[in-house]
């Protein structure tokens, strides 16, 4: 019975790998996968769960960004990684609704947020990145980097299952910034 169970999670963790790698979860970053492993959501810290929260609004923030400056510069770079952040934000939707945690957007508008900080910074990156393509590269910079510190320090302690998405998402914001950093040294 315990190799059955050894090897059942052996099988589980090779196909999620392969999923989440090749992109055959639906969703995203693991947003439709199951977890058997996972602790249920009483076994979450308060921090746990407040990282969960702040991590989609985040999410938001950045693809809102990219969004309105996309719309603004009309820059490829802003159109495809506005559609990954979308992806990240469903991938973290799923582990919200796992642990039955608020969806923490009333609205899905672009660029309106409920949390004061989340929205005067939309506003101040918007602003700065709406003066020069520059400008607007370097937001997407500075976005990206401030999500990898944030998901290295989150990361911490977290149940494997949101480890997993976790480390997924931090995968895809060095990719993002890579993409920022190929395209700012392009313009002059």
């Amino acid at each position: 019975m315990k190799k059955l169970l050894v090897l059942s999670t052996l099988v589980a963790v090779i196909l999620t790998t392969a999923n989440a790698r090749w992109g055959h979860h639906g969703g995203g970053y693991g947003a439709n996968l199951q977890y058997s492993d996972a602790p249920k959501a009483a076994s979450l810290t308060k921090k746990q769960k407040d990282d969960l929260i702040f991590m989609y609004q985040e999410e938001k923030l950045a693809r809102d960004v990219y969004i309105t400056l996309g719309n603004k510069w009309n820059l490829r770079v802003f159109h495809n990684i506005q559609r990954a952040e979308q992806r990240h934000m469903d991938a973290v939707k799923s582990l919200l609704q796992r642990y039955n945690l608020p969806i923490p957007v009333v609205s899905d508008k672009i660029g309106v947020f409920e949390n004061k900080e989340l929205q005067a910074l939309y506003n101040k990156l918007v602003k700065k990145g709406s003066k020069s393509l520059k400008d607007a590269l370097e937001v997407g910079k500075i976005i990206e980097e401030t999500d990898i510190a944030d998901l290295e320090e989150k990361i911490q302690n977290a149940p494997s299952d949101i480890q997993r998405v976790y480390s997924n998402l931090l995968r895809g914001s060095y990719n993002h910034l890579r993409a920022f950093t190929r395209n700012l040294g392009r313009v002059r």
